[in-house]
């Protein structure tokens, strides 16, 4: 295969990549706490014997938008938004990770969870009770939580130490490999939901734009092809 070639599937490659990222981001546009996310394309340029450079473009690095998700009103107890900065902080079996989705319950031993059953932590690392038989909860802007009046813990809102150490898990779950740090300039709004920052229309616009470029590249390989089928052919008689 000729450079051309090869250019035109390293492009065919990263757009049927990013068109998987655009969908994925479509289909979690009603999931709460998702965060959108975009493919970082790179050039690689590299000198050739007696022609010119070639380019070629890769994909393989994704990034997750911090946009703030609009906060929707549900009036539960334990419905959590963060205004601001930051991550809920939970317990997996596969260790601590990041959160915007917080529409908590608890459990059976009165411990704060996720809808996976993972643990919610505080700001010092430990599980989140709530007492069985407290009546009245609330929690603070500062994730300050209290059962009729009397304070119980605080819930942690954390980053990671560095901005771009963000690896998604799951839909709404991030580890970092570099550690976090605590968050003082977030805030959480107890009672609403934070929704998906994804912007639908500019992601439906996209997809139909990565859909047409691959359609051009997939027909240049096709007259590649053809082209390369009849040199051969007449190099043949």
């Amino acid at each position: 295969m000729e450079n051309a070639g090869y250019t035109t599937l390293t492009r065919q490659s990263g757009l049927l990549r990013e068109l998987q990222v655009v969908a994925n981001n479509i289909a979690n546009a009603a999931t709460t706490g998702y965060r959108q996310e975009g493919l970082i394309f790179a050039e690689h340029v590299t000198r050739t014997d007696g022609g010119p450079s070639l380019s070629m473009a890769t994909a393989n690095v994704r990034n997750t938008s911090m946009l703030q998700g609009a906060l929707t009103s549900t009036g539960g107890t334990l419905d959590l938004a963060i205004e601001g900065p930051g991550f809920f902080l939970i317990e997996t079996p596969q260790g601590e990770r990041l959160t915007r989705a917080g529409n908590f319950t608890l459990s059976a031993a009165g411990e704060m969870v996720t809808n996976d059953g993972f643990r919610v932590l505080d700001a010092g690392g430990a599980p989140v009770f709530v007492p069985p038989d407290a009546a009245d909860v609330a929690i603070s802007r500062d994730g300050t939580l209290s059962a009729d009046g009397r304070p119980l813990g605080q819930l942690g809102l954390v980053r990671p130490v560095e901005a771009h150490d963000l690896i998604r898990e799951d839909g709404v779950m991030f580890r970092t490999t570099g550690g976090t740090e605590p968050v003082f300039d977030g805030r959480i709004v107890q009672g609403f939901l934070e929704s998906a920052n994804v912007d639908p229309i500019g992601q439906i616009a996209r997809m139909v734009e990565i859909q047409r470029a691959y359609e051009m590249g997939q027909s240049f390989l096709d007259a590649e092809n053809e082209r390369i089928r009849t040199a051969l052919k007449a190099f043949t008689r």
